[in-house]
């Protein structure tokens, strides 16, 4: 055993035997509940890595934001959007440099809220999917959609009431033990391949795909002066040189690194990408000669953080002026969010090893569900859209993070890039999209668990993950699925009722059982007394930790 590690033993032993070991379980802390090969220092690259991989959204929600216009006001009687008025772009700049800073100080208290309560290894920020509709259908570009940036927060901090409602009732983890077990190993296996798509894509990836007329993907790899209107490439396929920095130096080498088991793999390979991805000079720069060029480099120089002056409580709470809308609103907030946070929250649960087998939930699940609704809609009072778990915490499990301690140390890694917000809203796509795909294939192991036996399981579980990826929807893949198995069964069940028993698929007895129990799942009294359950056994954890801790 060398020095270093020898050292690393050491500081891991000691960490775990302090007040901070014992809170988040770690391997040697004493505690009767501690989380098996969880270690203080792989804990903390667990939490770099994460960071390090979900960055980008500090910049890309921003930019996503911005274009609803924020609390801009439009006064261009002739063009509604004000695509030229110079007044309203300068105010555009100031709502982004504010949301850069919301969703830099939202992500980091999500992350460690949710860490120190739940000990589950799973970062929190303003969700990808929920920020488009936000910004482009709700509010509308540049404010020309049915409701105002003001009133649409409104909706969005709402809705993070509500579901602290429905997870202290049991509805989401009641949603989740109605989903039959194949389903279930199919959304991590679908959300896998939605990261591999979404390291693929321009947006946040490498760019080797793009969409396509009349067909729904085409190859890409082109730079993007080579880009139609419609994100398509008319030529110079493949020929982009930051595809294949990306591929070589954030793809094959982590690889290499990773067979080879050299710690914080994931994290050299976007360092790497970043740092030669930053000199102005090169063809395969983050900061080119351009005007979009310039103002990125001009912003990657500044240090400090950024005081937000324009969306901070700026909640309209008069829904009144526009009810039906409001309404409409919500509800899609509503339905979109609980399916998605609900699937990946799980799917990254079974990922780091956590869920019972028996019962199909994971623990404190309910406090994880309530964590998730109040960053909602504290994210709404700094002015974000719905937060979210993200899926991107698979990186961090993939280099072992097991803990909360994870999920805590992306948290301080966001709250800390507040003073460095440019340098971590520079991190090329490039430089993470590899990243994603290695995730997604990790997160693909788990299909050998679908019930492939029996097709009345097997095709609703595959519906469920391609679905995800092209409907570009963790939600709509969800509800593809459950679709196809609630047909699937209820016709069979039906054929059976009307034959009397005499027509069964001939492998009907391969059917995996189902793991809701009517009995105490379904009675609402039964939910109310295990939460009261749950709070009482937790602040008796607590306290005993307490007691232990001053002995």
């Amino acid at each position: 055993m060398g020095y270093f590690e020898a050292l690393a033993l050491k500081i891991d032993s000691n960490v775990a035997r302090t007040t901070m070991g014992r809170l988040f379980r770690l391997e040697g802390s004493g505690h009767e509940k501690e989380v098996k090969h969880s270690h203080f220092l792989t804990e903390i690259r667990a939490g770099l890595t994460t960071f390090v991989t979900m960055a980008y959204i500090i910049s890309v929600n921003a930019a996503i934001l911005k274009d609803s216009g924020g609390t801009c006001v439009c006064l261009d009687k002739q063009d509604p959007t004000c695509a030229a008025d110079a007044d309203y772009n300068s105010c555009l700049t100031d709502v982004q440099r504010d949301l850069i800073t919301a969703t830099a100080a939202t992500s980091g208290f999500a992350s460690c809220l949710f860490g120190l309560l739940t000990n589950l290894p799973v970062a929190l920020a303003p969700g990808m999917g929920l920020n488009a509709y936000f910004a482009y259908q709700v509010v509308g570009y540049h404010g020309t959609g049915n409701i105002s940036y003001r009133l649409a927060l409104a909706a969005v901090f709402t809705e993070g009431w509500v579901f602290i409602a429905l997870s202290l009732l049991g509805m989401r983890q009641w949603l989740v033990k109605t989903l039959p077990a194949s389903i279930k190993v199919a959304s991590a296996c679908g959300i896998g391949l939605f990261l591999a798509l979404i390291g693929l894509s321009y947006s946040a990836g490498i760019g080797a795909v793009t969409g396509s007329f009349p067909g729904p993907l085409d190859l890409g790899g082109c730079p993007s002066q080579y880009l139609d209107q419609f994100g398509q490439c008319t030529s110079h396929k493949m020929q982009n040189p930051a595809l294949w920095i990306g591929v070589f130096l954030g793809g094959l080498f982590t690889v290499i690194l990773m067979s080879y088991r050299v710690k914080s793999a994931i994290i050299i390979g976007i360092l790497l990408v970043s740092i030669v991805s930053w000199p102005r000079n090169t063809p395969f720069t983050y900061f080119p000669y351009t005007d979009a060029g310039n103002e990125n480099f001009e912003f990657f120089k500044q240090v400090g953080v950024h005081h937000i002056q324009n969306t901070l409580n700026v909640i309209d709470w008069h829904a009144s002026s526009n009810p039906g809308q409001f309404v409409l609103a919500l509800i899609t907030f509503l339905y979109v969010d609980i399916l998605d946070c609900t699937a990946t929250l799980y799917s990254m649960a079974k990922f780091a090893g956590v869920v019972d087998e028996k019962t199909g939930s994971f623990p404190r699940s309910t406090i994880a569900y309530c964590t998730d609704a109040f960053s909602i809609s504290i994210g709404a009072l700094l002015g974000t859209s719905p937060v979210t778990a993200f899926i991107e915490s698979g990186a961090g499990i993939t280099e072992g993070g097991k803990t909360g301690l994870t999920a805590t140390t992306t948290g301080i890694c966001f709250l800390l890039s507040l003073f460095f917000a440019p340098i971590f809203a520079s991190i090329p796509p490039w430089a993470t999209g590899c990243t994603l795909v290695i995730i997604g294939c990790m997160m693909m192991r788990q299909v050998v668990a679908i019930n492939w036996k029996y097709i009345g399981d097997a095709v609703p579980a595959f519906v469920t993950m391609v679905f995800m990826p092209f409907s570009y929807s963790i939600a709509y893949g969800l509800i593809a699925g459950l679709m196809t198995y609630i047909t699937l069964h209820g016709t069979i069940y039906l054929i059976r009722i009307i034959s009397g028993g005499r027509l069964i698929p001939y492998d009907h007895d391969q059917q995996e059982p189902w793991t809701l129990d009517f009995k105490t799942d379904l009675s609402l009294g039964r939910r109310i007394e295990k939460v009261k359950e749950l709070f009482s056994v937790e602040v008796q954890a607590v306290n005993e930790d307490d007691v232990r801790s001053s002995h």
